[in-house]
């Protein structure tokens, strides 16, 4: 690992940058960084600063299986020596690198225009590149629900949303217009031969090795070092925070762990898998993560972050913790060549504190997989102000094995936003465990709750309100999984009664 520029594709080129802050982020390096020869781009805006309003949104290309893979990140809180080796797209690249004929504009930019989806305007750079990441990686029209994922991470304050999913869709009417990939495919892979990156700014260190075993090598020498991966937590930090994260160790280039197998019943994630690539397939195994898997997050926020470190950051919010503690899931946890396993719910011991030891990081993530098992339920629940793009209030998730006789074992339920930690509600569960269900039981697990938690009261919540929620959640649960099961029963008898 040797000291030389963050280097990137930007404007048609291999770009190299020298001499900064490991955090400064890529938003400041589009508006503010000059050189000699070079103008600041301003066509991607500052809104919120902390990737909540879009219209920094750009998107960043990264060589994936020899492929290159766009995706819409914020780059506001995106550090740029985390675009080492990968490709910035920005709202001016739509004309200069198209190539599009002089006084035309992208098929996306023309379908605002003709649409009237641009009104104030400045929220339109970043509805643009949503757009143009979804019109590179669709080659047809998409549903309206598919396009509202794509701009779930566009705020636009003038409530012209109508017209900008009209847009969405008349992009597709204009002739093809298409980035040339292979032009950018070489010069990454002309990056990705230079050693790993490593940036010694102010006495501030910035490590980004390429192996786990360099990875964990550095973790031991360095085990106070800030892990970053897609820093959209730790970004705020910096941010809005102002803090010195001291030393960082990027996570992102370790190709090791961005893998997802599916081996001995179990489904096991790298750390560096984006939390876009693990949601979509757990939905896989598990269609009742439909819930967290559209509302989890923006999509530039679940492009960019990763489940790894959802599950590091110990955030007692934390969308993810919850359905995968009642899934029984386990981490392999590594400092050095050493590796052992311990179960999600023992992961946390108190606010942001976790059992990681000195030097010790998430080597993977491991789900137990359930083919087979139709007796097996689960649901989970996010409960927010907003359907989309909102930290949850109270995030609730419940799972047991239900017999034909709908008594429950094997009973978990799991909450975020109503303790310090991720947290299962032992004691609703007891209540519930080897029981049949009934709308009398439930009522006592309900209360329960009530020696299960004390629940946080600030802003977002009430203590009140969220611990009426979870016993919703819990109702909730029993119609659904429960009820339903009791009828499809008796219509079944019914139909053969009447055979």
């Amino acid at each position: 690992m040797s000291e030389r520029p963050i280097t990137f594709f930007f404007r048609g080129s291999q770009q190299q940058v020298e001499n900064v802050l490991p955090t400064m982020t890529v938003l400041q390096f589009l508006r503010e960084y000059t050189q000699t020869g070079k103008t600041r781009h301003t066509g991607t805006k500052e809104g919120c600063a902390e990737g909540d309003c879009g219209a920094c949104t750009v998107v960043i290309g990264e060589l994936v299986n020899d492929s290159l893979q766009l995706r819409s990140v914020n780059a506001c809180i995106q550090f740029l020596a985390t675009l080492d080796g990968k490709a910035l797209f920005t709202v001016e690249d739509l004309h200069n690198l198209l190539l599009t004929q002089a006084g035309t504009l992208h098929p996306v930019q023309q379908a605002m225009v003709d649409m009237h989806g641009s009104q104030c305007g400045f929220c339109t750079p970043g509805f643009i590149m949503s757009l143009w990441a979804m019109y590179e990686n669709e080659q047809q029209p998409p549903s309206k629900d598919k396009i509202s994922d794509y701009l779930s991470g566009n705020l636009c304050r003038c409530t012209g949303y109508r017209p900008i999913l009209d847009a969405a869709k008349k992009a597709y009417d204009y002739p093809r217009v298409q980035l040339e990939r292979q032009k950018v495919l070489n010069v990454l892979k002309d990056i990705q031969a230079l050693p790993a990156l490593h940036l010694n700014h102010h006495a501030q260190q910035f490590f980004a090795p390429k192996t786990l075993r360099d990875f964990a090598a550095i973790r031991s020498q360095l085990p106070q070092a800030r892990i970053v991966a897609g820093s959209t937590d730790v970004g705020l930090w910096v941010t809005k925070q102002g803090r010195n994260l001291g030393d960082m160790l990027y996570i992102g280039q370790v190709e090791e762990l961005k893998k997802i197998a599916v081996k001995d019943h179990a489904l096991t994630i790298g750390a560096n898998v984006s939390l876009s690539d693990a949601l979509i397939k757990i939905l896989e195994f598990y269609p009742d993560f439909q819930e967290l898997q559209r509302r989890f997050a923006s999509m530039p926020i679940k492009n960019a972050g990763t489940l790894g470190g959802n599950i590091a950051n110990g955030s007692p919010i934390g969308d993810s913790m919850p359905a995968l503690i009642t899934l029984g899931t386990q981490l392999i946890l590594r400092v050095g060549e050493q590796t052992r396993e311990i179960a999600l719910e023992d992961f946390y011991l108190d606010y942001q504190k976790t059992a990681l030891q000195l030097g010790e990081f998430v080597e993977s993530i491991v789900i137990p997989l359930r083919e087979g098992q139709p007796r097996f339920k689960f649901a989970s629940y996010k409960i927010a102000k907003r359907f989309e793009q909102d930290i949850s209030a109270v995030y609730a998730a419940i799972s047991c094995e239900l017999d034909k006789d709908s008594v429950a074992h094997n009973v978990k339920i799991a909450f975020g936003g109503m303790a310090a930690i991720p947290k299962r509600a032992k004691y609703a569960e007891a209540i519930l465990e080897s029981q049949q269900l009934t709308a009398e039981l439930i009522a006592k697990a309900q209360e329960a709750l009530s020696q299960d938690y004390q629940p946080l009261d600030d802003g977002r919540a009430s203590s009140a309100y969220r611990l009426q929620v979870a016993k919703n959640c819990l109702e909730r649960f029993y119609v659904e999984k429960v009820l339903s099961q009791t009828i499809t029963r008796v219509n079944d008898l019914i139909a053969m009664v009447e055979i």
